[in-house]
């Protein structure tokens, strides 16, 4: 099976559609799939809910598409970094589902093993629990939250073989691996594609079985959210 295509745009064809879920690595510009996401708003595709940790900058990554008014929800754990997302929010023209970073991250592993639900105490007696069931475990309460399958994943890697076995780059693996296992759907971006074999076992961070379609970027931006340099004396 043939995994690689030729451009971002034909690995999204008669895959992303309006109305769907999708799931979008990266922390902040860190790992971001920069090329899946310029062919995403490229397809016009709307009224989206997206899973990200944040939603970018003004005017990159994911800041991109709320710009162009093709997410209608963000399920995210943190947001400061985007004065138009903080605006249509605030407009009441963007849904917000706050969810605590770590809690994030399980329910997006979880959906992708299979998990339908996972009881944490992260967030009892917060607005994070209202609605939500609770229970007494050894005499703490605990709350419920339900596991995240998105539609499409959308992820960024280093390297991949060609059966779509990955490596991630130190800090930017963050939540790309567990996007990755909760897309019915995962398409991936990375820098080097290799030949089988090329990859040892014990160095792959995410096996193929996650992976449907991939994408060579060799040249990403990779731009930097904020740089801060310390006075030389």
């Amino acid at each position: 099976m043939n995994k690689i295509y030729p451009s971002a745009a034909e690995a999204l064809k008669g895959v992303v559609a309006d109305g769907q879920m999708l799931a979008v690595g990266g922390f902040g510009l860190c790992g971001i799939p920069e090329a899946l996401i310029d062919a995403l708003r490229d397809s016009g595709v709307k009224d989206l809910t997206v899973i990200s940790n944040n939603a970018g900058v003004d005017g990159f990554g994911l800041g991109k598409l709320l710009d162009t008014r093709q997410i209608k929800k963000m399920i995210s754990s943190y947001v400061g970094e985007n004065k138009e997302f903080e605006r249509q929010y605030l407009a009441g023209e963007l849904e917000l589902e706050f969810t605590p970073q770590g809690t994030l991250a399980e329910k997006l592993r979880a959906g992708g093993a299979g998990i339908p639900a996972f009881f944490t105490k992260t967030g009892v007696g917060t607005l994070v629990a209202e609605g939500k069931e609770l229970r007494e475990f050894d005499g703490h309460t605990y709350v419920m939250e339900r596991s995240l399958v998105a539609d499409v994943a959308l992820v960024k890697a280093d390297v991949a073989d060609r059966s779509g076995n990955l490596r991630f780059n130190l800090t930017a693996r963050n939540f790309n691996p567990a996007c990755a296992m909760s897309g019915k759907v995962c398409i991936v971006e990375v820098e080097r594609i290799v030949p089988n074999g090329e990859l040892a076992p014990d160095d792959i961070h995410l096996p193929g079985i996650y992976v449907h379609r991939l994408v060579h970027n060799p040249t990403p931006e990779k731009r930097i959210e904020k740089r801060t340099l310390r006075e030389h004396k």
